[in-house]
C-alpha cells in the first residue's frame, strides 16, 4: 500500500534558531536542494543528502580540466551525504552515523585558508528524495537529541517535522517508513551511551 502523494513545498523550514549554532534546520526533495535560488534566498549553506540513489553536484569553481567528465572543486554549497535506504537495508548504525554527520556540519569550523574558500556557517537543509522519510527520520532524531526540553519523546519531535513539512496524516505510516523509526529509535539510545561516556571536548579551533 502507498500513501497518496500531496503537493508541498519543495523546501520545509522546521525549527528556527538551533542553539549553540543560531541556524534554522529545513527539510526538503531532490527539487529544493537542486534549487541555489531557493538555498541562497533561504541562507542555506549546507546540505546534507540522505538518500544513496540521488546525487548532487554543487561545483562552481572546477578545479578539473576541461575535458574531465566530472567535475571536481569548489562549491558554493558545503554538501554532506549520509546514503540511506528508504526501506530495508540499512546496517543499524547509519543513524548514528547520520546524527554526528550533521551534528559535525554544523561543529566543524573550517581554516581560513584559500582551499576553504567557504567558511560561513548558515542554515541547513537535510534532504531525500521526497523529502517525506529519509530526511524526516534524521532530522526527528537530531531535533529529540538537540533539544530534549523542546521535544522529550522522539515522537514530540516526528510530530514537528511532519507538521512543518506538511506530511498529513494518512501519509504517516511511511512517512518515514516504519523500518527507519525503528532506526532512529535504537539510535537514539545509542548515541545517549556514547555522549554519557565522553569526556568533556575542548573548545574547536581551526585547523592551521
Amino acid at each position: 500500500m502507498e500513501a497518496p502523494r500531496y503537493d508541498r513545498p519543495p523546501i520545509s523550514l522546521i525549527e528556527s534558531d538551533i542553539q549553540p549554532y543560531g541556524i534554522s534546520l529545513y527539510v526538503g526533495g531532490m527539487e529544493g536542494a537542486s534549487d541555489l535560488e531557493l538555498l541562497r534566498a533561504s541562507g542555506i549553506t549546507t546540505v546534507v543528502n540522505c538518500a544513496v540513489n540521488l546525487d548532487f553536484n554543487y561545483v562552481s569553481a572546477p578545479l578539473s580540466p576541461p575535458e574531465q567528465p566530472v567535475d571536481y572543486g569548489y562549491g558554493d554549497i558545503r554538501y554532506y551525504k549520509l546514503g540511506l535506504i528508504d526501506g530495508p537495508g540499512n546496517p543499524e548504525t547509519m543513524f548514528v552515523a547520520g546524527y554526528y554527520l550533521l551534528r559535525g556540519a554544523l561543529d566543524q569550523i573550517l581554516p581560513e585558508r584559500h582551499t576553504y574558500p567557504h567558511r560561513e556557517r548558515g542554515n541547513v537543509l537535510v534532504n531525500c528524495r521526497g523529502g517525506r522519510s529519509r530526511s524526516v527520520a534524521l532530522t526527528a532524531l537530531f531535533l529529540h537529541l538537540q533539544l530534549p526540553d523542546r521535544y522529550p519523546r522522539l515522537e514530540d519531535a516526528l510530530d514537528r517535522v511532519r507538521e512543518q513539512r506538511q506530511l498529513r496524516p494518512d501519509e504517516w505510516f511511511e512517512t518515514p517508513k516504519p523500518m527507519l523509526v525503528e532506526s532512529i529509535r535504537r539510535a537514539a539510545r545509542w548515541v545517549r551511551m556514547i555522549e554519557s561516556d565522553r569526556q568533556p571536548a575542548e573548545p574547536l579551533e581551526a585547523a592551521v
